[in-house]
């Protein structure tokens, strides 16, 4: 894959304490970054072009969704073949970056996986990311061990062919079931959990409940765009 073709996409929040160092060290793998910055109330986005970010200002928070929505357009338009995605708050390890880079052309989307080894996830993050894992795997016929991670890889030739409906969370869940319902491969490749003493923006209960009512129309969708695109589920590459 032509380097120069991929760029970095963060949506952010509120990360003044991390966006720079997240920028940095992003920046010794893929030369371009781009932060979303979805309408922080502090100096999140000076911080990122300070170091090095192309950065796009929401002036008011959005949604997750519609700040990496916003990312995979810009850098579309800006002849980029291929975006990773990773948080602003310093939980997704810049040094597994090469990881991507080295299975980029094996599958359209690549997931990372951190649940081969999740020591130091929080017991509810696990527990959920594994429950609405398991249901998508059953949905789209394709075994996925960790469906919300944020760290992934899409090629954005792919997106035009997506309707995505997700502002927030759900966004990572909808592009997945997209990609899979147009016959496409996803493959997950191992990455570290990094937790430390950062907040999670998501609400278990309000966030779980959203997902719960994205699922039951994707469903439905799903079924619909696999039947109309003549697109098969197929088996996940697994490294």
């Amino acid at each position: 894959m032509d380097l120069s073709k991929v760029m970095i996409v963060v949506p952010c929040l509120d990360e003044s304490a991390t966006i720079a160092g997240v920028v940095r060290e992003s920046r010794r793998y893929v030369a371009t970054g781009l932060v979303v910055d979805d309408g922080s109330s502090d100096n999140t986005a000076d911080l990122a072009r300070g170091a090095g970010a192309t950065v796009i200002r929401h002036a008011t928070p959005r949604g997750k969704g519609l700040a990496l929505q916003a990312g995979w357009e810009w850098a579309r338009q800006h002849n980029f073949t291929a975006a990773i995605t990773m948080d602003g708050d310093g939980q997704h390890a810049c040094t597994d970056i090469p990881c991507f880079l080295e299975n980029a052309d094996a599958a359209s989307l690549l997931l990372g996986n951190r649940m081969g080894d999740p020591v130091g996830m929080p017991w509810l993050r696990r527990s959920v990311n594994r429950w609405m894992s398991r249901r998508l795997s059953r949905l789209t016929g394709v075994d996925i061990p960790d469906s919300q991670c944020g760290f992934r890889l899409i090629h954005l030739e792919h997106l035009r062919a997506l309707e995505l409906t997700a502002s927030r969370f759900e966004i990572e869940s909808d592009l997945l079931v997209g990609i899979i319902a147009l016959g496409l491969r996803v493959k997950s490749v191992p990455i570290r959990v990094v937790y430390g003493s950062e907040r999670s923006k998501i609400n278990p209960l309000r966030d779980t409940v959203r997902w719960f009512r994205w699922y039951l129309k994707a469903r439905r969708r799903f079924q619909n765009a696999s039947v109309r695109s003549g697109g098969i589920p197929q088996p996940e590459l697994r490294s």
